[in-house]
């Protein structure tokens, strides 16, 4: 058995190689050297070498492809059902935490089916169906998904009406950073771990705000106001009195009518918030699910700051922690693809009017 579990060429490589080879056989019939054939059909001239032995011994019949070399245990029927019981997660299956591996495939396939593969052939039988290890995106726990299904439909019916009203679509977040920088990769020797020096003692944070603004036929826009935790009144993050003056310039920029869509953050729920709202025509404002971060674009601005600009930095003082966050966000500002790709890794497409 050359390929262990049917782990081999798929029908369409097979496919793909028996052609090179009838085409390098019309080669042979009208004369043309191995390595001039090689180097047209990109191949090495070891194969060329090979397949014209087959064709001499038994013309362009002995370079048909002979199927695969071994058929896989598991039939395209039993792997759908594979794929709904891998669906299903690894806790329902018995185990405590929430990570498909391997070995935990390959005790499953035995469990279910009755059948026994290697670690290798399990990962060539995930491979071959469009499988592939990746990061996990992070939920809650106390996430409802039914609340969050619900949140999208009103989510593009607020859509719709901002396209009808010719407003713009405004989604608001906050998010801390610290003196201590997120750690991102680096190369290094193997055998020996990296080191990023970082701030320890300095638990200094800068609070930021932002909005990401979109409107069909208009570029993407981003405005942002940052506060340390040095405030004259104590406070540690934003007042509603803050986001007030945030959508307020806004609104100064834009010129024109918003629909303003955050989370239920207590701040943003306060009477004097509630007074103001009620009393802009052109301000209308929509609360997104709980638990619901994947819904906001403004998330994905906060992941590109801390993958680029505040990674495996060690910052001098609080100052050059600030002056780094404004800088990575001034440089977002003109990239309105980046702003774009936000809102569509979110899935939500405002239609145009």
């Amino acid at each position: 058995m050359r390929y262990a579990q049917g782990g081999g060429l798929t029908a369409e490589r097979r496919a793909f190689r028996e052609r090179l080879r009838l085409e390098a056989a019309d080669r042979f019939a009208q004369g043309d050297e191995n390595a001039l054939i090689a180097h047209d059909l990109r191949v090495s001239v070891r194969s060329v070498q090979r397949w014209r032995n087959a064709w001499s011994a038994g013309g362009p019949r002995a370079l048909a492809s002979k199927g695969p070399a071994s058929l896989p245990l598991l039939r395209d029927e039993l792997f759908a059902v594979l794929e709904t019981e891998l669906d299903m997660g690894p806790v329902a299956h018995g185990w405590p935490d929430q990570t498909w591996t391997l070995s935990r495939i390959k005790t499953l396939i035995g469990r279910r089916f009755h059948k026994t593969y290697t670690i290798q052939g399990v990962a060539a039988l995930l491979k071959r169906h469009g499988w592939t290890c990746q990061v996990p995106a992070r939920r809650a726990v106390e996430r409802d998904e039914a609340a969050v299904r619900l949140g999208e439909g009103d989510l593009a019916e607020r859509g719709s009406t901002a396209a009808a009203l010719d407003a713009w679509l405004v989604f608001e977040d906050e998010a801390g950073f610290s003196m201590t920088p997120p750690t991102h990769r680096t190369w290094a020797r193997r055998g020996r771990t990296p080191i990023i020096r970082v701030r320890g003692r300095s638990r200094r944070r800068l609070s930021v705000a932002a909005l990401a603004c979109y409107k069909p036929g208009q570029p993407s826009r981003l405005i942002y106001r940052p506060s340390t935790d040095a405030r004259p009144d104590g406070r540690k993050s934003f007042a509603w009195t803050d986001y007030r003056d945030l959508i307020q310039a806004a609104h100064q920029q834009l010129g024109g009518p918003i629909v303003l869509v955050w989370d239920n953050l207590n701040t943003h729920l306060t009477a004097g918030m509630r007074r103001y709202i009620a009393d802009r025509d052109w301000l209308t404002v929509y609360q997104l699910p709980p638990y619901a971060p994947d819904l906001n674009p403004v998330e994905g601005i906060w992941s590109i700051l801390r993958r680029t600009t505040t990674a495996n930095r060690a910052f001098a003082d609080p100052q050059d922690l600030i002056n780094a966050v404004r800088q990575g966000l001034r440089r977002l500002q003109y990239r309105h693809d980046v702003l774009d790709g936000c809102l569509a890794g979110t899935g939500l497409i405002p239609a145009p009017p």
